[in-house]
């Protein structure tokens, strides 16, 4: 029979406390291992470039400006990324998160991302870089005849980004809005006109992401944005309604039917007439109560949101 013996540790037994006296003064940090900053032998894989390297989704409140004067904070998800070159190993990531926090208890303008961004690109010796803020935006909308009032949210993202020394604003913008379907009204009112049937035509929520470039040093307020899509396409889903709202809404869909591609093109002449927009792509969603399909549809106005191939989520609805 084989004696069993117990094992012994290759290494010496270590302490398993928590030692919360512990102080790391520089010389301890100076010895710490940093394999992100190692050698280019140490690279897994191609020696490529890559485009976009960094942190996702941190969260914090940051104070926005309202255009009335006031100010609100809202939580919202931080997106810092920047270019890495082939020969270099990777990233210290925490450096993103420390240079926006620099910056993070300043009132919010574009001004202050690009601050954010300029430390972050200087941080890490990045060529290009990227920082983008996606936030829920609150404002106060008014029912269409009771006179009750509810907050509308508005999915937004903020953009700024700087690639091979040029360097753009960008704004993601989300606007939720019924579409009753012109074929379907009016084969409705020929089925009550000509056999006496009472019929309905079919509508569904809707969805618009419009992405702009923002050009020039005009302010372009998340409420300016509102006002545009609602001039083009009226009919926003609505927050508080009785039921003089519902019939309302009703009349207000029979009023302003509208096809996906009708849509697209109604942001789009909207958009155009701003000087305030630059390069701009439009995305629309109908999804569909008729169909077991959506119908969709893409407009771009420029080159900088022009695109061959579509991303597989690119017609998903809204911002996650």
């Amino acid at each position: 029979m084989t004696e069993s013996r117990p094992l012994i540790p290759a290494y010496p037994a270590l302490v398993r406390d928590y030692d919360a006296d512990f102080r790391v003064d520089d010389a301890y940090k100076a010895n710490l291992p940093d394999l992100q900053n190692g050698p280019a032998s140490l690279i897994v894989g191609a020696h490529a470039p890559i485009q976009h390297v960094g942190i996702s989704n941190f969260r914090l409140p940051i104070r926005y400006q309202t255009r009335d004067g006031g100010e609100i904070t809202l939580e919202t998800s931080v997106t810092g990324t920047v270019s890495l070159e082939a020969d270099r190993k990777g990233i210290n990531m925490s450096r993103i998160m420390r240079s926006f926090y620099v910056h993070a208890d300043h009132l919010f303008s574009l001004k202050v991302m690009e601050a954010a961004l300029d430390d972050y690109k200087a941080d890490l010796e990045a060529f290009d870089a990227r920082i983008q803020m996606r936030f829920s935006y609150p404002i106060r909308m008014d029912s269409l005849r009771s006179g009750l009032s509810g907050w509308q949210y508005y999915d937004i993202a903020q953009e700024v980004f700087e690639h091979q020394g040029q360097r753009l604003r960008v704004m993601h913008f989300d606007y939720v809005y019924s579409s009753t379907c012109p074929c379907s009204l009016e084969l409705s009112e020929h089925a009550r006109q000509v056999r006496g049937r009472l019929a309905t035509p079919h509508s569904q929520r809707s969805i618009a992401r419009i992405s702009l470039v923002m050009n020039g040093h005009e302010k372009l307020w998340f409420e300016d944005m509102v006002e545009l899509c609602r001039r083009a396409v009226p009919t926003e889903t609505q927050v508080m309604v009785k039921r003089e709202d519902e019939q309302a809404f009703a009349e207000l869909n029979a009023a302003n039917p509208i096809f996906v591609e009708d849509a697209v093109r109604a942001f789009s002449q909207e958009l155009q007439s701003d000087p305030r927009i630059g390069d701009f792509r439009v995305i629309a969603s109908h999804q569909e109560s008729l169909h077991s399909h959506d119908a969709v549809s893409l407009l771009t106005n420029g080159p900088t949101f022009a695109q061959s191939s579509l991303d597989p989520m690119t017609f998903a609805g809204k911002m996650g």
